[in-house]
């Protein structure tokens, strides 16, 4: 340690500085980093202005599957019931149970035997899930939606 007072209080104050650069610069440990996982999800719809649905489903997330139930709501236009497989992913997860919770979404869709479905959720996490996949049935739909994923 040098002697000189003025400089050993520079060397101190340079001391205590280098962590907290470093924190700046240094990225999160993975644990905290978000992720995306893959999701899977049959759910069956029926409704006449007011709709709701049911389903099960699947998130791999970091090389582990997570089974999950999944219940909604929805108030519009909507006439019909239908059956959908829905292929996707859901992103910014930064720990698994991030991925339950409630979500919401605008959206529509159509089917009359056979139709294509796409949605896009966010919960109150920030976590958001984009699927898309066949439904088969009648329906009609142009509504909000309220979705509550609950992992088993």
């Amino acid at each position: 340690m040098p002697q000189n007072p003025e400089r050993r209080a520079r060397v101190l104050r340079l001391i205590a500085v280098l962590p907290l650069a470093f924190g700046f610069i240094a990225q999160p440990p993975p644990s905290f980093a978000q992720a995306a996982g893959q999701v899977r999800v049959k759910i069956v719809k029926a409704g006449l202005l007011l709709g709701g649905g049911a389903g099960r489903g699947v998130l791999t997330y970091r090389g582990k599957t997570y089974p999950f139930r999944i219940t909604g709501l929805s108030f519009g236009i909507t006439a019909g019931a239908t059956i959908g497989r829905l292929d996707g992913w859901a992103s910014d997860i930064r720990d698994v149970s991030d991925f339950g919770g409630t979500y919401s979404s605008v959206g529509g869709g159509f089917a009359l035997v056979g139709g294509v479905n796409g949605v896009h959720l966010r919960n109150e996490k920030g976590v958001t899930i984009v699927l898309q996949g066949p439904k088969a049935g009648l329906e009609l739909a142009a509504n909000i939606s309220q979705v509550t994923i609950s992992l088993r």
